[in-house]
């Protein structure tokens, strides 16, 4: 599934000029291009869809999928296609494929499993009573389809085709199916073998309003607002307006929690000048990751390598397994994807700490699909392996603040801004 564009560019990436002689552009280049790469050479190679995981060396027994993962996937193939760095045409092929491969997987009510196999389809249980639906990775993907239904808007057949399959699975999701008859409020998981037994209430503040926007924006199975109003917005960890580091946080838990809250959402979701009765976005965003920038420039628990141009605690692989890093949550593990997926809200830091990984610390942690997961210096520890909902947020926001690109198209959906008006938001797509 190489093409020869990939290999080509695989093959100066990797013979690139020295970083200390290269442009800030040049280097963003370099890094967004070579984390695309998890996407297109390291895809399924049946299915074509986002492994969940994977390490520096390919492993051909490797077929565990992640749902969120591969919407992700395809908004990073937009953003290449757009680069040139692969032809639309190459794009569309993929992204056909992997459609037609989930049409024909384990659906539950519409819905995806966080987890199924790229060679069979077959769902792979998250945990065992999470072996159905999980809402928040189904959001994700849709997130990712919405975009390219978007994006690929010419009047040919296989652009019109790809389209109609969106809309397709789009239309057939059954979102309203999570409020368990008419509650208010969206529960996260559903099982054929365990129904609710679960009970994850999706409330806020975290990384979960995607699917209520998406959940309010479906033409065919839509949530009362009611569900996002005294469902979402109803929690302890909601409303904050705390100052941390002298930085005000109007939403969410004491420091922000991981970054990620400030990302995964918005890498279709422009959160420039969205606003609703609860907050702006672009504030909450910014502040979250000034927080968190601010909490590793200070270093108030003396970790080696932490200051100004090493700092980024997000959910990521860490010595014993995997964690949420936060600055009340800090081991000393630094994710690369923490800062570089907050360039559109703090760019100069974003921009130092870029340099510092390729630069201070480098081979250490810069393999073949870019910056591996995590490090931690005061361990001597450097993570060897790649994450999709890692790398995917890097590549889209980069291009956010690159052009834009994801948040035009996905703000630019009739249903998107159908959903976004019935929760009552104000942006200036809704103008």
């Amino acid at each position: 599934m190489t093409t020869p564009e990939i290999r080509a560019s695989r093959k100066r990436s990797q013979h690139a000029r020295h970083p200390a002689e290269s442009s800030d552009d040049a280097l963003i280049d370099l890094v967004q291009r070579r984390t695309f790469g998890y996407f297109w050479e390291g895809a399924h190679p049946v299915s074509g869809l986002a492994l969940d995981r994977c390490g520096l060396s390919p492993d051909p027994t490797n077929d565990r999928v992640g749902i969120g993962g591969c919407g992700f996937a395809i908004m990073a193939m937009l953003a290449a296609a757009e680069r040139g760095w692969i032809k639309r045409d190459e794009a569309i092929e993929r992204l056909t494929a992997m459609l037609a491969f989930l049409v024909r997987t384990p659906c539950y009510h519409g819905l995806f499993p966080h987890y199924l196999n790229g060679r069979t389809g077959a769902t792979m249980p998250f945990g065992r009573k999470d072996d159905g639906s999980d809402l928040v990775e189904s959001a994700y993907l849709f997130q990712g389809l919405l975009c390219a239904r978007q994006y690929f808007d010419r009047d040919m057949a296989a652009e019109k085709n790809l389209r109609d399959q969106i809309t397709w699975i789009w239309r057939d999701a059954e979102w309203n199916w999570h409020t368990r008859d008419g509650r208010h409020v969206l529960t996260w998981h559903w099982s054929p073998n365990n129904g609710w037994s679960a009970d994850a209430e999706i409330r806020g503040w975290n990384e979960c309003l995607i699917a209520y926007v998406l959940a309010a924006a479906s033409p065919t199975y839509p949530i009362d607002p009611d569900v996002y109003h005294k469902g979402w917005a109803q929690s302890r960890a909601f409303d904050n307006r705390r100052r941390y580091y002298d930085i005000e946080l109007p939403l969410g838990p004491d420091y922000g929690g991981p970054l990620f809250f400030s990302q995964y959402s918005f890498c279709g979701l422009d959160p420039r000048g969205l606003k609703d009765r609860y907050a702006d976005y672009w504030r909450q965003n910014v502040q979250h990751t000034l927080i968190n920038y601010e909490h590793c420039a200070r270093n108030p628990h003396g970790h080696k390598g932490y200051g100004p141009s090493c700092w980024g605690l997000t959910a990521s692989d860490d010595p014993a397994g995997y964690a949420a890093h936060a600055p009340d949550n800090d081991n000393g593990v630094i994710s690369p994807t923490a800062a570089l997926s907050s360039f559109p809200y703090a760019p100069e830091q974003a921009m130092r700490a870029l340099r510092y990984f390729y630069e201070g610390v480098g081979e250490r942690i810069w393999g073949r699909f870019g910056f591996t997961d995590a490090f931690c210096e005061g361990k001597n520890w450097y993570a060897k392996t790649y994450l999709a909902i890692d790398q995917g947020p890097i590549v889209s926001m980069i291009e956010n603040y690159r052009t834009g690109l994801l948040w035009k198209l996905f703000m630019s959906d009739p249903d998107v801004r159908i959903g976004l008006k019935r929760l009552s938001f104000e942006s200036p797509h809704l103008a």
